[in-house]
């Protein structure tokens, strides 16, 4: 999810019985439905026990992401606070250039992880691109792709799976 569709979350928006997101009215004027890993919807619930107890302003509508008096947490707090995280387990801008990580990356980082996962289970990558594209909340493949940097792993499994195609599944 964008950091900003996590921050705009209702009450409402978070099934945690099915863990289901429903996020709403996005970057297109779409609203779809986020699956959550068992994990993370573990996760969710401890939150959702310690949210139990800050006030709901405007009921189900309030922000689960909420602050002490049960407003909507800020995109810069958030911001300040991975910031902050960087600093405590020692990231930061090194001199080649590259920029400091920032808490969106992590989309970046989590399609190439799913893309590079699929070609290792011998997935159907072509027909599951959609999916992944949906999840991510992209009106089609055109901005996902973006999204899909190579890495020297999913350069391997994307050249074994070519290698299997071409020579038939003798790559060594």
């Amino acid at each position: 999810m964008r950091t900003s569709e996590a921050l705009h979350l209702t009450m409402k928006d978070v099934d945690l019985a099915d863990a289901i997101l429903t996020v709403r009215d996005t970057k297109f004027y779409k609203s779809r439905l986020v699956p959550v890993a068992p994990q993370l919807a573990s996760a969710l619930r401890s939150y959702a026990e310690r949210r139990s107890d800050r006030p709901l302003p405007e009921g189900m509508a309030s922000a689960f992401l909420a602050n002490r008096d049960g407003t909507q947490v800020r995109k810069h707090n958030v911001d300040h606070a991975f910031k902050r995280l960087l600093e405590h387990v020692g990231i930061a801008r090194r001199d080649d250039g590259r920029r400091t990580p920032c808490l969106h990356a992590l989309r970046h980082t989590a399609a190439v992880h799913r893309l590079t996962s699929w070609y290792r289970d011998g997935a159907d990558v072509q027909r599951l691109l959609p999916a992944l594209s949906t999840y991510l909340g992209h009106a089609d493949l055109d901005g996902t792709s973006v999204y899909l940097s190579m890495t020297p792993e999913l350069l391997h499994e994307a050249s074994a799976c070519f290698d299997r195609y071409v020579n038939g599944g003798h790559h060594a």
